[in-house]
């Protein structure tokens, strides 16, 4: 399989206060979004809160109310679709039936008026990119989901497009096939080096392939940041409930730290003070085990007491739900050993670790 050196630098994206209405509804809400250069940003965000909008604005598909839209310094604001230089893969693979993998990635090409010696040269260079020189001959109806949706990512890259917009492109396919081809489409952005925005609903492919995620609610970015930052710093308390599983927590809070489960735990800023919930990871508590017969924990001690619900087996990883003796909800991640451990019923020791987490009014 072939890497391609970058052709180009990419080009940076502004969008700049947007705003669209359908019938008195804000799908977007004063958006404003910068890509860098050669960036990988994903959108995320619940249906209708407005992100599929805002990449089909900047396709050039839908004209906001206002605000405007510049690529590489231009205003394309109204400009038509097909003079904004940008390469769409969509959920649905819209290859052409009658058309091989060949034709459809030569399809763009063509329309530029390049020569056929050039166009073949391209297309061969495109699918062997995506892994696909084998099936250069195939109609669309011979190829799996997973081989259309690459050369439908071999036809937008084939013109070398300034941005290439990806809207949902993997929700039509199976878990394991996703999962490919999500590493795929990132191997494949990094090696041409084209500005690309990702929409999508699901939050590991997000957090997964792109350099910065943006999560929206109700046309709105309520937050942009690396993967990593974004998981564990979350700006607000629709990042932070819908980015992952928070386990919510009631505790008074100073601002800076509040006691949780027994145990003082450091906030992030903007957290609430006075009574508050506090947001906590599952992976930010630990799991002890009385011994068999053993009384609970001293009051004193770090940790709250609690009674395992249910435990439960997720392949990389477990979950124990357990119910405090305050009568509060805990879910707790574990190792994939250990889930077996914990039995309905058994009586066992929450110990927050210390990572810093958000507090929310109640």
């Amino acid at each position: 399989m072939t890497t391609l050196a970058p052709a180009n630098a990419g080009v940076a994206v502004q969008l700049t206060e947007l705003r669209r209405t359908y019938a008195g509804v804000n799908a977007l809400d004063n958006l404003t979004l910068h890509i860098e250069p050669g960036e990988f940003v994903a959108l995320l965000g619940p249906s209708g809160c407005g992100k599929t909008t805002a990449l089909r604005c900047l396709a050039g598909l839908e004209d906001p109310d206002s605000g405007t839209i510049t690529v590489a310094g231009r205003d394309v604001t109204g400009i038509p679709t097909n003079k904004r230089d940008m390469g769409m893969v969509f959920q649905a693979y819209s290859l052409f039936p009658h058309m091989t993998a060949r034709q459809n990635v030569e399809f763009g090409l063509e329309l530029r008026g390049q020569d056929k010696s050039r166009r073949r040269a391209r297309a061969g260079e495109m699918l062997e990119l995506v892994g696909l020189e084998q099936h250069a001959d195939k109609f669309a109806h011979q190829m799996s989901g997973g081989q259309q949706q690459r050369v439908a990512l071999a036809r937008a890259l084939a013109i070398e497009p300034q941005v290439l917009l990806l809207d949902e492109p993997l929700s039509a396919l199976d878990a394991k096939v996703r999962t490919q081809l999500r590493d795929e489409i990132r191997r494949i952005q990094q090696s041409v080096g084209t500005t690309t925005l990702f929409v999508t609903h699901d939050q590991e492919e997000a957090l997964a392939v792109a350099d910065r995620v943006g999560v929206m609610s109700v046309g709105r970015l309520e937050q942009i940041a690396p993967p990593a930052e974004l998981y564990s710093r979350p700006a607000t308390p629709f990042v932070a409930d819908f980015v992952g599983l928070a386990n919510r927590v009631r505790a008074t809070s100073d601002g800076e730290a509040a006691d949780v489960l027994g145990v003082r735990v450091p906030l992030l800023p903007g957290s609430a003070t006075g009574p508050a919930v506090v947001l906590i990871r599952p992976e930010g508590i630990r799991i002890e085990r009385a011994a068999s017969g053993a009384a609970d924990m001293a009051g004193g001690a770090e940790g709250a007491n609690a009674t395992v619900v249910s435990a439960s087996f997720l392949g990389g990883h477990g979950r124990v739900v357990t119910e405090t003796d305050a009568g509060e909800k805990a879910v707790v991640q574990v190792g994939n050993a250990e889930v077996t451990e914990y039995a309905p019923g058994e009586r066992v020791r929450l110990i927050p670790r210390g990572d810093a987490a958000l507090a929310v009014a109640p």
